[in-house]
């Protein structure tokens, strides 16, 4: 392994990883496998057909317990969480007071406390913050010794349910965006049907010191198999999900960032939360610079993160945040930020690829339909 890999955190599964061939690169301040022998493109094309498992442990994983901690968290993020049912989850956005976006976060009302899931390079000023405004009488407990994996793709929730025991309901019977605690291989686990691919699954956290068994037993079975960083970043992409300091970063809005939806009826009636004046106010102008857009090539040439946007007569409009090829896809896909005015799908677009002017159109995302599992009602 060429990595100098002393001033780098691991996981619980890092030794699982070198054994199965992972090629282990530096993320997010830890050493993490960026693909295995079968490949990105393998190993994407598989989580499309069967699942993959995902060490996501780099991610911080944070309990919050006080009286009404649905109310507290709601200074902080624009997301509805006081009406979440138990065991319910929600995706939402720390915010600063220009509206920009700190870090988004998935949040899980439990019947005691908050589960929260945030991005593994912010996660030591996500706690800060959430200290400095922790009011008296409540705590914050970073979960340090457990495990965080996903096991995605159209088969991952049949596996799990082979190994979850004495949760509520079946695993692969949950519905979309919930919570429930269980059993895999005597470990005591939190299932979120939830994940980062645009797939249905589960996050899975595993107590640290049993990770290792409960990810072979999963990997034991003939549809799994492990998926490192680069295919989860394509398997991301074709699904339009945001990528933290690429797509997202405190200058970008929600409203500019194209996440309205996750802010509901009601906070945008009651705000209360840092840069609600700014966000709520663009909501209601309409009236903000820039947009996150999807973007299609129209040759076979990736555009990449940092290429510009131009427009017909090469003034730059814009800027892509993530981009790269999509296997399902089956060609070059990207997002990016473009002045509004160039924001609607199908607009002519150009973009700067060495030294040429490449023709390109705006485009809805996701780019692969997602295929979440949601409970018909």
């Amino acid at each position: 392994m060429s990595t100098d890999s002393s001033d780098l955190l691991k996981t619980p599964l890092c030794s699982l990883h070198e054994e199965l061939g992972g090629k282990m690169v530096p993320f997010a301040g830890y050493l993490m496998p960026v693909q295995y022998p079968l490949g990105v493109m393998g190993e994407h094309n598989h989580t499309r057909s069967a699942a993959g498992l995902f060490d996501v442990s780099h991610m911080g994983q944070v309990v919050i317990t006080g009286e009404h901690a649905d109310r507290w968290i709601e200074t902080l993020v624009p997301g509805n969480i006081v009406d979440l049912d138990v065991n319910a989850i929600r995706y939402s956005m720390f915010t600063n007071d220009k509206g920009g976006i700190l870090d988004d976060l998935m949040i899980t009302k439990r019947a005691n406390d908050l589960f929260l899931v945030v991005n593994a390079a912010c996660k030591e000023q996500d706690i800060a913050h959430m200290r400095a405004h922790l009011p008296d009488g409540f705590t914050l407990t970073e979960l340090t010794d457990r495990a965080l994996v996903a096991l995605q793709g159209p088969k991952a929730a049949e596996v799990l349910a082979r190994f979850a025991k004495g949760g509520a309901e079946a695993a692969d019977e949950m519905d979309f965006m919930t919570y429930q605690e269980v059993s895999i291989c005597g470990a005591d686990c939190y299932i979120s049907r939830s994940g980062y691919t645009g797939e249905d699954g589960h996050e899975i956290s595993i107590p640290a010191d049993q990770a290792e068994e409960v990810c072979r037993a999963l990997l034991g079975e003939p549809e799994v198999e492990a998926i490192g960083l680069g295919a989860r970043d394509s398997l991301r992409l074709e699904a339009g999900l945001c990528l933290y300091g690429h797509d997202l970063t405190p200058e970008t809005t929600p409203v500019e960032a194209s996440l309205l939806w996750a802010i509901s009826k009601r906070r945008r009636e009651e705000g209360g939360f840092p840069g609600a004046d700014i966000i709520l106010g663009q909501i209601a102008s309409k009236d903000y610079a820039q947009k996150r857009v999807g973007i299609l090539p129209t040759g076979r040439a990736p555009a990449r993160e940092g290429t510009e946007i131009l427009d017909a007569d090469g003034a730059k409009i814009g800027t892509v945040t993530s981009g790269g090829f999509g296997p399902t896809f089956g060609g070059p896909v990207a997002m990016g930020y473009v002045n509004k005015d160039f924001s609607a799908p199908d607009t002519e677009i150009f973009l700067s690829v060495r030294g040429k002017q490449l023709p390109a159109r705006v485009a809805k995302t996701p780019f692969v339909p997602q295929r979440y599992f949601r409970k018909t009602v």
